[in-house]
């Protein structure tokens, strides 16, 4: 096997690189003063749709504790919102606000249009384009087939 397509030098490579791009995207200045934990929470919970606290401390990974802490924030500043489990009255489930959507929108287009420059200001070719075009899929499913260990 040639040894660029190892897969694990390819993941070192890839995991590398991301995490360069990951770093600088995130230097953007946070909108609406926004925690990480905050986005993070706003922004799984905008991409999984309504859930419980618990689910959504799972897909981060983070303690139920420290999830309803963040939630709790979020509700104050009418993020999230609460609403009775249409399926067992007895749990809530937590969806974004349209003021919450508005918070995450504003982030992300200032992280959109950070990389936008970047791939407009002539250090890339047409077809270089289409490669990144086509990697971000890739990205993504890599993304959802990675398990924790």
């Amino acid at each position: 096997m040639d040894d660029d397509l190892d897969p694990g030098t390819v993941a070192a490579t890839l995991l590398a690189s991301v995490s360069v791009l990951v770093r600088r995207v995130r230097q953007v200045p946070t909108g609406g003063g926004l925690t990480m934990p905050e986005r993070t929470a706003l922004s799984c919970l905008d991409r999984s749709g309504p859930t419980t606290s618990s689910a959504l401390a799972r897909e981060v990974q983070i303690t139920a504790q420290a999830m309803g802490a963040t939630l709790g924030a979020l509700r104050a500043r009418g993020l999230v919102e609460r609403r009775p489990d249409p399926e067992d009255g007895r749990r809530a489930v937590l969806t974004v606000t349209d003021a919450g959507r508005s918070a995450l929108k504003d982030k992300r287009n200032a992280r959109t249009e950070l990389i936008a420059r970047a791939l407009t200001s002539g250090a890339f070719t047409p077809s270089e384009l289409e490669q990144l075009r086509s990697a971000a899929a890739l990205l993504e499913r890599l993304a959802q087939n990675v398990q924790p260990l």
